[in-house]
């Protein structure tokens, strides 16, 4: 029986890929000569070839870092020039002022968090960024009756280790196999949560039919499906 829900907050309960979309946009009309369409720049900002954001995660490198890598990989591929410090600096002022101004709840998020609330549900935020920073994001989407339980800055790394699942089921204050993880990466999301015990679901958007899933995975295409997953 699932008794409490930990979310994912990027693209899951927020649309960070919509508001990537808006700051790269924003940022290549100043700074890219080969500006590719919308649709491509936050593909390529997103899958970040390098791995610059997981080996953040993982520890490795600090924030700072991993985008100032990401963001001069990407003029390098796009015609930008190479940024030192202050250069960067300048680019990033400009980027994360559009990255909150497109800073939205997903349309089903709000719905979801009511229903969790009429059925009793317990629910929380696990993410791979600062608890900080998540927070303002939230309560800018109108999630603030989320808890932002663990972030990446609370051990010092996030997912998919286990024991950051474990410490954010025990700060909800729920079993690990009474809590469920809903997250938009099947590998580090769904597939770590199941590894660690809890129900792993994936939340699969795009609704990519060719990527399979472990059959100890749960995949959904929206929040609205939540219930019947967590009711199985």
């Amino acid at each position: 029986m699932i008794r409490a829900v930990l979310f994912d907050v990027d693209d899951t309960l927020v649309d960070t890929r919509g508001a990537f979309r808006h700051a790269l946009t924003t940022v290549a009309a100043h700074y890219l000569t080969n500006v590719p369409s919308p649709e491509e720049l936050t593909h390529t900002w997103r899958t970040d070839a390098g791995g610059h954001y997981r080996a953040h995660t993982r520890g490795e490198i600090g924030y700072r870092e991993q985008r100032m890598r990401r963001a001069n990989e990407l003029h390098a591929i796009y015609g930008g020039p190479t940024m030192d410090d202050d250069a960067y600096d300048a680019w990033n002022d400009d980027f994360e002022r559009a990255f909150q101004e497109g800073w939205r709840a997903h349309d089903d998020a709000k719905a979801c968090l009511d229903e969790l609330d009429a059925r009793g549900i317990a629910y929380g935020a696990l993410s791979n960024a600062a608890v900080a920073y998540q927070e303002l994001k939230l309560a800018a989407c109108g999630l603030e009756r989320v808890p932002m339980l663990v972030g990446v800055d609370t051990l010092g790394y996030g997912k998919p280790a286990p024991e950051v699942f474990a410490l954010a089921c025990e700060k909800l204050g729920h079993a690990p196999q009474h809590t469920a993880y809903v997250g938009d990466e099947l590998d580090i999301d769904a597939v770590a949560a199941a590894q660690a015990g809890l129900t792993g679901i994936w939340l699969d958007r795009i609704g990519d039919h060719a990527v399979g899933h472990p059959g100890h995975v749960i995949k959904v295409t929206s929040l609205t499906e939540l219930r019947h997953a967590t009711t199985k």
